[in-house]
């Protein structure tokens, strides 16, 4: 599965960036000093269904199946690193 690596900076609404390797996405948050969140995203799958079928998920409510839930669903199954001022954690 191809995955890519998404940077969240701190208080952005949309990503800022997307690398389809790590280190180039850590070379560049750490030139910049930028605060935020690297994640790794699958590529071709949404996160809500790679979620259920790699057993990290499953909805208990039919609200936990809605488009609005869908929408918003993210999942902290994902691999991701937390960075402040350039430097992760």
């Amino acid at each position: 599965m191809k995955e890519v690596w998404v940077f969240n900076g701190a208080e952005g609404r949309f990503p800022s960036a997307i690398f389809e390797e790590r280190a180039d996405a850590e070379k560049w948050i750490e030139r910049n000093g930028l605060t935020g969140v690297l994640t790794k995203y699958p590529v071709g799958i949404p996160v809500y269904e790679w979620a259920i079928e790699n057993g990290r998920f499953r909805a208990k409510s039919e609200k936990e199946s809605s488009s609005v839930f869908i929408q918003k669903f993210s999942s902290a199954a994902q691999e991701h690193i937390h960075f402040e001022n350039g430097s992760s954690d």
